[in-house]
């Protein structure tokens, strides 16, 4: 018997991580599928991140073919197990690809690759996090000139006939000093995934909404308070919050649709993300308006683009499972609230808290039995997934005797999310928050959030 195949895709805004990262250790989800009769096989990948993957800012990279490397080494990965993976018990036909932050923007470039190209190196997505509309703008070959000129000069190619050339001819060890030497004009660590006419054939948002994209069941979901990672700070005013929601489009945003947004993310804490603070504002250096500019922070780079997508897997009549984590685990700051990337260790079911020491507290340090049972309770629905493409499978099985509602798929014309809480019960809820202002962000996707 050959078994169905997790392919891990890990995050760390493509220049950072790596899928040796203990905290992505998938024993023990393996372990779980066993245990819940659901047995798959996991395989980590690594890909180059940063320049190495990302390089882009001249016409020679671009008529070279070499753009968005870092993702061609995913897909290189993904044929490799079409290739092998039976060798180690796995079955080629079911690999479900999943991932977290850019890892689950990564899956998102994956369904929308070569023209929503169906390749069948998978079955299934799971995002966490990211989506196929991409967190920020998606850049051409040509936009981030400036950073790619910092880089050849540094490196001494700038005036070479062929700086590529040039670059290609360094030690690995001079080009990843030059790489990773902060500066104060540029840091070109920052290379992203872009536009490039064949991988990335266009803005994804245009994708989704012509039908460019793999069709598969998906899970997808994103945490309650996503933004309180990704605003600016301080927040100290409305004229702060009001300035930062500007600058937040790359395009031109009118002063209408400015002032649309200012109104449907009110200077009001009881309707502002990181409720945990109840009516709460946060002490310096986070500002008096923190939690206004996080809750459209979290909306405009997460959460938006992820109602976006269960809206278009829906209407094109697939199945999409679309949750939101509500939990805290041990050393996050209250001001934080559920924050980006604290669901992974519950979905990796990593109750020992394995690769978080020394630079972070294990995440269930003193929690109650409540908590691992909630990440038993995810890591089982993601196992389940994999497994049958279905997240309630599993409840089939001796190991179920929870209270936790059935996972609802995706419908327009009553669309729930799955709250996953450690507090009380998970439970179905309608996902209309915030209503207003995700409908702004993502009718305003191409022109000014150029994603």
């Amino acid at each position: 018997m050959t078994l169905p195949v997790a392919f891990w895709i890990h995050g760390g805004g493509f220049s950072q991580g790596g899928g040796i990262d203990q905290r992505y250790n998938t024993s023990f989800m393996v372990q779980n599928s066993v245990e819940i009769g659901k047995p798959i096989i996991a395989v980590n990948v690594n890909y180059r991140l940063s320049a190495w993957g990302f390089l882009s800012g001249s016409e020679e990279l671009r008529d070279a073919g070499t753009l968005n490397l870092g993702l061609r080494d995913q897909r290189l990965a993904l044929q490799w197990v079409q290739e092998n993976i039976a060798a180690f018990g796995g079955d080629p036909a079911q690999v479900t690809i999943y991932g977290e932050s850019a890892g689950g923007a990564s899956v998102g470039f994956h369904l929308t690759a070569y023209g929503g190209r169906d390749d069948s190196l998978f079955r299934g997505a799971i995002m966490q996090s990211g989506n196929p509309i991409n967190f920020g703008p998606l850049g051409d070959a040509l936009s981030n000139v400036d950073m790619y000129n910092e880089l050849t000069l540094r490196t001494n190619c700038a005036n070479q006939t062929s700086p590529l050339a040039c670059l290609r001819a360094l030690p690995a060890e001079q080009l990843n000093t030059a790489i990773n030497t902060t500066s104060a004009a540029l840091n070109v660590t920052n290379f992203m995934p872009i536009v490039d006419g064949d991988f990335i054939q266009k803005r994804t948002s245009l994708q989704l909404e012509a039908g460019e994209f793999v069709k598969v069941p998906i899970i997808l979901g994103a945490n309650s308070d996503e933004g309180s990672v990704f605003t600016p700070l301080p927040v100290n005013s409305t004229v702060d919050f009001e300035f930062f929601v500007r600058m937040s489009a790359p395009g031109n945003m009118s002063e209408e649709l400015a002032q649309k947004l200012f109104a449907a993310y009110p200077d009001d804490p009881s309707v502002n993300v990181i409720a945990n603070l109840g009516n709460q504002r946060p002490s310096p250096p986070f500002g008096a308006q923190f939690r206004r500019s996080a809750s459209y922070f979290g909306d405009q780079v997460f959460i938006a683009p992820r109602r976006k997508t269960c809206e278009t897997w829906a209407a094109a009549g697939l199945s999409a499972y679309c949750y939101r984590f509500n939990a805290i685990p041990a050393g996050i700051s209250p001001n934080f609230g559920v924050t980006h990337f604290q669901e992974v260790a519950f979905v990796f079911l990593n109750l020992q808290g394995v690769g978080y020491l020394p630079a972070a507290v294990p995440p269930f340090t003193n929690k109650t039995q409540s908590y691992r049972d909630l990440a038993k309770f995810m890591n089982s629905n993601w196992v389940s997934f994999v497994h049958n493409l279905d997240p309630n499978a599993w409840r089939e099985s001796y190991a179920w005797s929870g209270a936790e509602e059935t996972w609802p798929k995706y419908d327009l014309c009553n669309p729930m999310d799955l709250v996953f809480d450690a507090n009380v019960s998970s439970y179905a809820e309608s996902d209309t928050y915030r209503k207003e202002g995700m409908e702004l962000i993502n009718a305003n996707a191409v022109n000014v959030f150029e994603r």
